[in-house]
């Protein structure tokens, strides 16, 4: 009997399994220590996620001052966010625990398509973000009349329906599947939650990575933009004899240097579940089971860095957080408040 029918009786004393079932996943045994720190790990992730992009929804969505076409990709951004925290990583944290899936085919069919339509939806709005950032620095002038909420708004439509159009695409159109049935890893084993681990899928994913090009491009360009700008305020102020590019140098290299850790961390979080995905549908699905779990929980803390990154960084946020904690959402007075106002 082959390895994918399930181990032998005396195999079966060695080793632990998902189901007591022929054809069952091996089930990873770790100690009560090493198990508690992963859970203890996997839930403060997710907590932070939850409360981070809750915290985002509720300041932008509760002070008037804050309804701008900016703010709105960044409110759209935390939803998904937020949503990926309470719908996927609960249940993908036991999976990474027990290395086992409790929970039913059907179930890890909605599972892996929330999983894929909040991350991908994540990227997009990244891609999104840095467009209006790019506009704002790089073209600063026309940019208000350029990205208008009307143009938020599209960008966050299209930000939501391509990934869902994709995920559906790739899970629920039989015809899809069938299509690329010989292309299958092979059966999964009984307790696996891996509807899309196949020859094409890292390549398949191109099109949902393929914002994060752009992103990168726009971002670099930021940066570049940025310290030019700082350089020719330095020379300028020096000869004119002003001590006020000390000031306007500072708030360039700042904005440049938030850009750059933006950046680095997206990377950080997401370009090795990238590359894994495309290198491994070539090489037979080598990587360990352990490893593929740790680079998808680096590429789910990019959701929980998002409000660090891009929202409590703001001097306006710090302020609204202030009031929301200190008088709370439900008083009117408080959501008319000028947050910009030093």
């Amino acid at each position: 009997m082959s390895s994918a029918q399930g181990p032998s009786a005396e195999e079966g004393m060695l080793v632990a399994l998902c189901y007591e079932a022929n054809g069952s996943c091996y089930r990873t045994l770790h100690s009560f220590v090493v198990q508690l720190a992963i859970y203890l790990a996997c839930a403060l992730g997710t907590l932070i996620t939850v409360l981070g992009n809750l915290l985002v929804f509720i300041v932008v969505s509760h002070f008037k001052a804050l309804h701008t076409p900016t703010n709105h990709l960044l409110l759209s951004l935390a939803l998904a966010d937020l949503l990926l925290g309470l719908t996927v990583l609960p249940f993908g944290t036991i999976r990474s625990v027990e290395s086992c899936w409790y929970f039913g085919d059907d179930f890890c069919r909605l599972h892996t398509f929330l999983d894929t339509l909040f991350c991908s939806t994540s990227i997009f709005h990244l891609c999104f973000t840095s467009i209006d950032r790019h506009c704002a620095i790089c073209d600063p002038l026309p940019c208000p009349t350029k990205f208008t909420v009307r143009v938020a708004c599209i960008y966050t439509g299209v930000g939501w329906a391509v990934p869902v159009v994709y995920t559906s695409v790739f899970l629920y159109v039989k015809a899809i599947a069938e299509g690329l049935g010989h292309f299958l890893r092979g059966m999964p084993c009984v307790g696996s939650c891996q509807l899309l681990f196949n020859k094409l899928w890292g390549w398949l994913n191109f099109p949902v990575f393929f914002p994060c090009l752009v992103m990168k491009v726009r971002y670099v360009k930021i940066f570049t933009v940025a310290n030019k700008q700082a350089r020719l305020i330095n020379n300028i102020s020096r000869s004119i004899g002003s001590q006020l590019h000390v000031g306007a140098s500072k708030s360039e290299r700042k904005a440049a240097k938030t850009l750059g850790v933006a950046v680095g961390v997206y990377l950080l979080c997401w370009l090795p579940f990238a590359i894994d995905t495309k290198v491994d549908s070539l090489l037979a699905f080598i990587t360990p089971p352990v490893l593929f779990d740790i680079l998808i929980w680096f590429a789910y803390f990019n959701s929980a860095c998002n409000p660090l990154i891009y929202v409590f960084s703001y001097p306006w946020f710090r302020k609204a957080l202030k009031l929301v904690l200190t008088r709370g959402i439900f008083c009117s007075r408080t959501s008319t408040v000028d947050l910009y106002q030093e």
